[in-house]
């Protein structure tokens, strides 16, 4: 069995210490090695910042999808769909009026008498 050695702190990070490694770890001693371990092998120091955390980073990306959605939006109003309103009315194709020929109207103005009567049948009046 390893024997335990005595390290003296302060109150209140000893207090911290404890809540921390109650709520992650099972001892005391397996919290403080995981964290020496895990300054040792990423070679960072405890007093360096690792940069923005996690928040500030999906703020920032929050701000920047507004940004680039509001880009969109405004490409759709200003470029997008009047395009596609002048190609849809290059393609909208209208059935072509069909109109007589010259010769036909002629023909028909002048032919206006009817040509042929009913025969009259005398013999059924009788």
């Amino acid at each position: 069995m390893d024997s335990f050695i005595g390290i003296r702190f302060k109150k209140e990070t000893a207090k911290r210490f404890q809540e921390f490694s109650r709520t992650h770890f099972k001892s005391h001693t397996e919290a403080l090695a995981t964290m020496l371990d895990f300054f040792f092998y990423n070679e960072i120091s405890p007093k360096e910042k690792l940069g923005p955390t996690g928040r500030t980073i999906e703020a920032n990306l929050k701000k920047r999808i507004n940004a680039v959605i509001a880009i969109m939006r405004d490409m759709e109003k200003t470029q997008t769909r009047p395009t596609v309103a002048m190609i849809e009315s290059l393609f909208q194709t209208e059935e072509p009026k069909k109109k007589p020929l010259i010769l036909e109207r002629k023909f028909v103005e002048e032919n206006k008498e009817v040509r042929f009567r009913e025969k009259q049948n005398h013999n059924n009046e009788l």
